[in-house]
């Protein structure tokens, strides 16, 4: 039987736990910012230029939304049929959205359009839409127009209106390109007045985005002049007042850029600068703490389904990011939203729930701190529990980061007071590797909790530090820690290593090893190509047999693949089938690579033989750029044939059905 399914007498071992402080069990708060909406078009052909959507949990990677299809159809919304540089905006009331684009059909030349689309929604996924044609809205004045280029919007304080500016351009009166401005009318269906001059750097002057910055009180227009092929900024304390030009350029490369984007991140503690290299292939994205100097973060590639041209961000809360979610689901997994590694699975008898608990991914370096985790009730659908762990803080006080592969067992306890009155109480064992600075090495804890969500508790210390060594092992890391409950004996077991499987069995605490049960247990023989151990042990027990599976390759390559063995005990040794051993990996073919670092579920059915792997695989669009950070989490179903072998599992784009429900 699977491991998390299996209640067991098991003395409290919160007495034994010191006196750490955990945070207050509050639910998540749907009004949080926790990501960021990503408004942009795909590329030039008309079927493109329609306005789509991408998610990110931290401002640089994202992950599109309905498959990369439109959101919002032009067809609907813009008299060209075709809009492009869409501008979002959240508005001064929290709950209410502008966007703004050009209503352009690029095939029909540069200086085509005639005008602007106006959108306004309150849930992201129904928008009210009006147009502004300018020759026929400005008969006298404006009539040669031949370019409305990238509008854009911000709340004007002093004004008390909604500002919206853009790049214009006549046929008799402008040489080139500048930047003009109105307002709104007070439902955001029209402008205001006629066209006023804003701004121009003596040439032409377009894709102009405005933020106010509340460290220095002023306004930041960043904007491309088309001479010097770059971005430049400049600043005023009023919108209306004279701009002070700035010297330098913003960008951070020597490619041509254009439609740049700044948004504060969700902290408040810098800003994020993006635009589009759209000669090479990729958007680029910065950091800035001050909006005077600009580090380069990463090039985002730009292909397949994710082709991004001039878009703009805004953070959004979690019960926005849910419905997003839902409104405009991928069917090309993964089943979480966001850059997610390392996953762990749980069925929960206490909730009736799955969990999942996830490295946080996307961060360079892998420096991650803390650990989300995702409920469900069909194994289809997830939710977004909130960060449940940070190894960098109070929470983990021998830590300070690098929050890598979980492990969690369900635990229900026994000698608890009227515990089998209240239906039986449980605990959960949260296992894991961060970096432990005394020692300057990866080392596992292990932190408690009365609920799968938390909070949890810290045991203040590492229980298998980088000394933990079987015997003979040299190398590798104290990473990637797995937890086992051996159905035959009610034993408990602990297995970890990177270069090295190691295993022992677990003190009655739960937050100990037995040092003198430490095994070697890493497979022997291979290589890269067949099934040579690399890193995350995972043991499950089916009929008389303990599994073992472990990933082989690294986690950047393409070909991290799930390879296993199998062995009559808990501390092996591990038998290896050379016709079957492989479990799951890439298809090319279908855009899958790099599927890995599995953790296994049966659920709790009366049947009981009912399996799904879940793993992470590399985000197609990494592949070339970072790809051992931008993984993503997907399951499969798991199946046996008649002489107990794992059947090598086919990797999906969709993943399985949803099941009716979570059964004891």
């Amino acid at each position: 039987m699977n491991k998390i399914l299996l209640p067991t007498l098991l003395l409290a071992a919160a007495t034994a736990m010191p006196a750490v402080a955990a945070p207050p069990t509050t639910p998540p708060d749907p009004d949080e910012m926790v990501a960021y909406l990503f408004t942009y078009f795909n590329s030039n052909d008309p079927r493109d230029e329609q306005i789509c959507y991408a998610l990110s949990d931290d401002g640089y990677n994202y992950t599109p939304l309905n498959d990369g299809a439109p959101v919002i159809s032009s067809d609907t919304i813009a008299l060209t049929q075709c809009v492009r540089d869409p501008h979002i905006l959240r508005c001064q009331d929290g709950k209410t959205f502008y966007m703004v684009c050009t209503d352009m059909r690029s095939s029909l030349g540069w200086s085509s359009n005639r005008g602007m689309v106006l959108l306004k929604s309150t849930d992201l996924v129904n928008w009210q839409h009006s147009t502004v044609n300018f020759p026929t809205r400005y008969t006298k004045t404006w009539k040669n127009v031949i370019r409305v280029w990238a509008p854009e919007t911000i709340y004007d304080h002093q004004a008390k209106k909604y500002m919206v500016f853009y790049s214009l351009r006549t046929s008799d009166r402008d040489s080139y390109d500048k930047i003009y401005y109105q307002y709104a009318n007070a439902d955001f269906t029209d402008l205001e007045g006629e066209p006023k001059w804003l701004f121009d750097a003596g040439n032409a002057t377009i894709d102009g985005d405005i933020v106010f910055n509340p460290d220095d009180q002023l306004y930041h227009l960043f904007y491309k002049q088309e001479s010097g092929r770059g971005i430049y900024q400049a600043t005023a304390r009023q919108l209306t007042d004279r701009w002070q030009m700035l010297d330098g350029n913003v960008e951070q490369t020597r490619e041509a850029v254009e439609g740049v984007g700044v948004c504060r991140t969700i902290d408040g503690k810098s800003w994020i600068i993006m635009y589009d290299c759209y000669g090479n292939g990729h958007y680029q994205f910065c950091r800035s703490n001050d909006l005077k100097t600009f580090q380069f973060v990463q090039n985002t590639e730009t292909k397949g389904k994710f082709t991004p041209r001039h878009g703009t961000i805004i953070p959004i809360t979690r019960a926005e990011k849910e419905r997003l979610l839902q409104a405009f689901p991928n069917h090309d997994q993964p089943i979480l939203s966001g850059f997610h590694a390392d996953p762990e699975v749980l069925y929960s008898n206490q909730t009736k729930k799955y969990y999942i608990y996830s490295t946080t991914d996307g961060t360079p370096g892998w420096g991650g701190h803390d650990f989300s985790v995702f409920s469900s009730t069909n194994l289809k659908d997830w939710t977004d529990e909130g960060k449940m762990l940070d190894v960098k803080g109070d929470q983990v006080k021998w830590a300070t980061g690098n929050a890598w592969a979980p492990a969690i067992i369900e635990v229900k306890a026994s000698g608890r007071k009227n515990a089998e009155a209240a239906g039986g109480a449980y605990k959960y064992y949260f296992y894991f590797s961060a970096h432990n600075p005394q020692s300057n090495r990866k080392e596992i804890g292990v932190a408690v909790s009365d609920s799968p969500t938390g909070p949890f508790t810290d045991s203040g210390r590492p229980i298998v530090t980088d000394a933990d060594r079987p015997e003979g092992v040299r190398g590798g890391q104290a990473i990637d820690v797995d937890v086992f409950r051996d159905p035959k004996s009610g034993k408990y077991y602990l297995y970890w290593g990177n270069g090295f499987m190691a295993g022992a069995e677990l003190n009655d605490d739960l937050l100990s090893i037995k040092p003198e049960t430490k095994v070697n247990l890493t497979p022997k023989g291979g290589s890269l190509d067949t099934w040579a151990y690399r890193e995350a042990p995972y043991v499950f027990y089916r009929k008389g047999l303990y599994y073992f599976l472990w990933s082989v390759d690294d986690t950047g390559s393409p070909n991290y693949h799930v390879c296993y063995g199998t062995a009559k005990s808990p501390l092996g040794p591990i038998t290896i089938d050379e016709q079957n051993y492989r479990v799951i990996e890439q298809r090319p073919e279908q855009g899958i690579y790099g599927t890995a670092h599995n953790s296994i579920l049966q659920l709790p059915t009366k049947k009981g033989d009912d399996w799904y792997i879940v793993y992470h695989r590399i985000n197609k669009h990494f592949l070339h750029n970072d790809p051992g950070i931008h993984r993503e989490v997907c399951i499969d179903r798991l199946t046996f044939d008649k002489k107990g072998r794992i059947v090598p599992v086919t990797p999906t784009l969709d993943g399985p059905s949803a099941i009716s429900s979570a059964k004891k």
